[in-house]
């Protein structure tokens, strides 16, 4: 278990031992949406208690309300993935949808590529499973050198990653990119895991969702109803399994990992439903606060000493760079901001040291006032 970390929340205990001290602390390291004040919509609310009152309390199917598997089915065709219901596979959130793809395809020595800087569990469930994870960057500059990726594949290579948009960096990948990793992961016969949980949060370009370039490509689609929808305690995602014959044996075993662990949430699949079905003009209410959240934070990074930080396209992430000569550890940067200012955020190299050191992330879910606060106090920090 040595090689098994999530940066994210580890961070949290420190936080924790400084407020029981009576300091205030203000958290800018958790990406969940309703810890900031957002809240699902009223008629998702209501769905969830309908569900209950009705007396939906019960185990489901495994693999997920039939409804609900047939509206999943419908939104990612729209996003170009010919996907049907029985495609579909409804879980705990998408990092129990992570861990049983990865526990169904990776053995022991087993490589799988990753995005650089990268969402912590990918790497920790490759291990688990005695893989190991191999990064490739990603990111704003010269985005991906497809010839890089190529040099990293070795006959143990079994899957590509791909996170778009990208957690920590909020890097959002274009239809052109994408279309290259699709057809390199071909070439060498790798299994394509895309997650795609914050699909609907952009700003600036359309969305290209790995439908698009797909084809008949061994795609499998992580997503779920945590970010967009936010619902990030009610645990609730999905695997959409592309039509690539290549993905049978899968069609096999997921259902069996999904029956050992009974069903996902009853009621919550009920309310899922109505995410989908329902309104949806919450979406774009939420992602037009985020744009001016983005906006403040990048703007007031990027006008301090030593900080460097590119514009996020889709997520609420900022990853902004810090000044290695002043501050060697990126680690010990953000536990003195925590200690000294009473900001938490999280050290880059927690997102894969090769391509995440020398960054910290920030959340730019709360409040402008509390943000700007924050700014204020991480630019006493740094001048």
């Amino acid at each position: 278990m040595a090689d098994v970390e999530y940066a994210i929340r580890d961070v949290v205990s420190a936080a924790h031992k400084l407020e029981a001290a009576g300091r205030h602390i203000d958290y800018l390291n958790v990406g969940d949406p309703v810890q900031f004040g957002f809240q699902p919509p009223e008629h998702v609310r209501e769905a969830l208690s309908r569900a209950v009152m009705d007396g939906h309390n019960y185990y489901t199917s495994s693999e997920g309300l039939p409804e609900l598997r047939d509206e999943i089915a419908i939104k990612e065709g729209k996003k170009g993935l010919g996907v049907s219901a029985d495609d579909v596979l409804v879980t705990n959130g998408i990092s129990e949808a992570l861990e049983m793809v990865l526990d169904s395809i990776v053995e022991e020595g087993d490589e799988v590529l990753l995005p650089g800087p990268y969402y912590p569990p990918y790497a920790s469930y490759i291990r688990l499973n005695g893989g190991r994870p191999v990064e490739f960057e990603t990111g704003p500059g010269p985005g991906i050198d497809l010839e890089s990726v190529r040099s990293k594949i070795t006959p143990r290579t079994v899957a590509i990653c791909i996170i778009n948009p990208n957690n920590p960096t909020g890097y959002v990948l274009g239809e052109r990119a994408l279309k290259g990793l699709v057809d390199l992961a071909n070439e060498h016969n790798l299994y394509i895991i895309c997650d795609e949980i914050y699909d609907q949060i952009t700003f600036d370009d359309s969305f290209a969702g790995i439908g698009r370039v797909a084809g008949d490509s061994p795609v499998i689609l992580l997503n779920g109803f945590s970010k967009v929808h936010l619902m990030t305690g009610w645990r609730l995602g999905y695997i959409a399994l592309g039509p690539s014959k290549l993905l049978d044996p899968l069609r096999g075993a997921l259902p069996k990992l999904a029956r050992v662990r009974i069903c996902a949430n009853t009621p919550v699949q009920y309310a899922a439903l109505e995410s989908l079905r329902g309104p949806q003009g919450y979406i774009q209410e939420f992602v037009e606060k985020l744009r001016e959240r983005r906006d403040l934070v990048v703007r007031r990074l990027n006008a301090m000493p030593g900080i460097s930080c590119a514009k996020p396209q889709g997520a609420f992430y900022t990853f902004p760079s810090i000044d290695t000569d002043r501050f060697p550890s990126d680690r010990d940067f953000v536990m003195g901001l925590l200690e000294q200012k009473g900001v938490l955020t999280v050290h880059g190299s927690g997102f894969g040291k090769k391509y995440g050191s020398g960054h910290f992330r920030i959340v730019y879910l709360p409040d402008p006032d509390m943000l700007e606060s924050a700014m204020d106090r991480i630019e006493e920090y740094v001048s």
